[in-house]
């Protein structure tokens, strides 16, 4: 029996894959595939490669100004370049091809011209992950083989399909947006306080730090950033929804996670303990459905 895990699309809210992947260890349930989209795709090409205690170890301590520093502000594309964090990840963590890595890994992006989805598992891992990682707006679209790629969250924001393909018997698939629309949107939450990006790219986008999303007391409208992060989670959400319904996984692992922010990537310790949580609550179900097959 082979058993695949599914690591779902989800910018900063990523790094609770850290935390389903540590919990999935002391329930010594060990993944023979793993496979990713978006920032499930840069969490799970460490493990793959032996590396997540380092990528933990470094999530843990990283602070909102470290995280600024990483993001090269780009005119083209995107807003973010993403070519110094991506080089510290190839550094770091995984600098090398698919076929040497010691556990099996695949990783989804989008072909911007076509729409269709692409399957990276060949030649360099970093590259395939900058791909995956691109979400449109934010991040500028990466060149691999003659096709512009974007983030994997377009298409296929749970990978399932993925893990099955490359010979899953069983699929252990982490959504991370299972709260965010309901939560966000169908009350109306007091303004929130201003997080670091807020006060570091108010001006960038427009707006004033303490602006809160669809309050509707008289402010004004969102931000370009509030906008941007409430399509992103509308689209994804109806999404992977839709994906999970015509191909879904045998245990869903959901964090809650509607308290992170798109690039609150300085919230590394919070998400991680909400991935372990989440595995907790799930343990019954992964338990039986390793029982049943």
């Amino acid at each position: 029996m082979k058993i695949g895990v599914a690591l779902g699309s989800g910018s900063a809210r990523g790094w609770a894959h850290i935390g389903v992947l540590r919990a999935l260890a002391e329930m010594e349930v060990t993944p023979d595939i793993v496979c990713g989209t978006s920032i499930g795709a840069f969490v799970g090409a460490a493990h793959a490669d032996g590396d997540l205690g380092s990528l933990e170890d470094w999530v843990r301590t990283l602070s909102w100004q470290e995280v600024v520093g990483f993001f090269d502000v780009g005119a083209r594309g995107g807003l973010i370049k993403g070519d110094k964090l991506m080089a510290f990840f190839a550094r770091h963590f995984v600098d090398r091809d698919f076929h040497d890595l010691p556990l099996p890994f695949a990783c989804v992006a989008t072909d911007l011209v076509s729409g269709r989805e692409v399957w990276l598992k060949e030649g360099s891992v970093a590259a395939a992950v900058r791909a995956s990682i691109a979400l449109p707006g934010l991040f500028a679209p990466q060149l691999r083989d003659e096709r512009l790629l974007v983030d994997g969250g377009l298409v296929n924001p749970v990978p399932v399909s993925l893990c099955r393909a490359l010979g899953a018997d069983v699929v252990i698939a982490v959504d991370l947006g299972s709260d965010l629309v309901s939560q966000r949107f169908r009350e109306v939450p007091p303004p929130p306080p201003a997080s670091a990006w807020r006060q570091r790219l108010g001006q960038l986008f427009g707006r004033p730090a303490e602006a809160a999303v669809g309050n509707g007391n008289g402010n004004g409208g969102p931000s370009l950033l509030d906008v941007v992060s409430g399509s992103i989670n509308i689209m994804q959400v109806r999404i992977a929804r839709s994906r999970l319904a015509g191909e879904p996984a045998d245990v869903l692992v959901a964090p809650r996670l509607a308290q992170v922010g798109l690039l609150d990537f300085h919230r590394g310790a919070e998400a991680i303990e909400e991935g372990l949580e989440a595995v907790r609550v799930m343990r019954p179900a992964i338990l039986r459905a390793l029982a049943n097959t």
